[in-house]
């Protein structure tokens, strides 16, 4: 087998894990995400969810799991670098079987020359998670932009989304790209209805991401009211 396609295999083999938690109705699976604003869900929700509380919504209601937990550390201003630094506070200590990380936004505002850094950084977490936990991982790239007024984010946010879409497949994780769902949904102008400000998601936005992530687990339901949750 290619080092490519064992890579394929195990990012399956992750999301195998995680189909046969939820399968297990007597599993109690905690999901922990991590990330920036974004994740934290801070102010640009304006009172409604994120899509952290959209997928909790989803596996502990509608899919009557009410013993998993959802737990969130997405934290307003956050880089790659500060999870490392707080990894044993905001991951490890709850030990969970699936792990989410949704970084790149922050860190591209260091620009180009971070990436490398930021590569690295990112390795060192995701390994020391698999190391500490065994968790199945999740990898977000960031969500798309308005690139005119993105406070100096336009050049290099594409480098930082490719970057954590080669992290995915080096560390075999499945991904859940963001970035290339709302470029694709650009020319009808759903991104301009997605956003609070030039960076952050709203309501709208939250919902979409919510939705592409319960696509890439398999947990799409068409007959799901948070499935059904109306984006522009």
């Amino acid at each position: 087998m290619t080092a490519s396609a064992s890579a394929t295999a195990s990012a399956a083999h992750d999301r195998d894990r995680i189909a046969a938690l939820l399968a297990d109705s007597g599993s109690r699976v905690k999901w922990l995400f991590t990330g920036d604003s974004i994740t934290h869900g801070a102010l640009h929700t304006f009172g409604y969810r994120d899509y952290v509380e959209h997928f909790d919504e989803r596996v502990r209601y509608e899919l009557r799991r009410p013993f998993d937990y959802v737990l969130k550390t997405g934290t307003n201003g956050w880089r790659i670098t500060n999870l490392k630094a707080e990894l044993q506070w905001n991951v490890l200590q709850f030990s969970p079987q699936v792990v989410s990380l949704n970084f790149g936004m922050n860190d591209c505002g260091s620009g180009l020359a971070n990436v490398d850094q930021f590569r690295a950084d990112y390795l060192h977490v995701l390994r020391a998670i698999r190391a500490e936990t065994g968790a199945a991982l999740i990898l977000h790239t960031p969500n798309g932009i308005e690139p005119l007024t993105a406070e100096g984010r336009a050049d290099a946010l594409p480098v930082y989304v490719q970057t954590v879409r080669e992290i995915a497949a080096e560390v075999a994780a499945p991904l859940v790209d963001h970035h290339a769902h709302w470029e694709s949904n650009r020319e009808r102008g759903a991104v301009t209805y997605w956003l609070s400000d030039p960076i952050h998601p709203n309501e709208y936005g939250h919902r979409a991401m919510a939705h592409l992530l319960l696509r890439q687990l398999g947990l799409w339901d068409e007959n799901s009211a948070v499935c059904r949750f109306f984006v522009p």
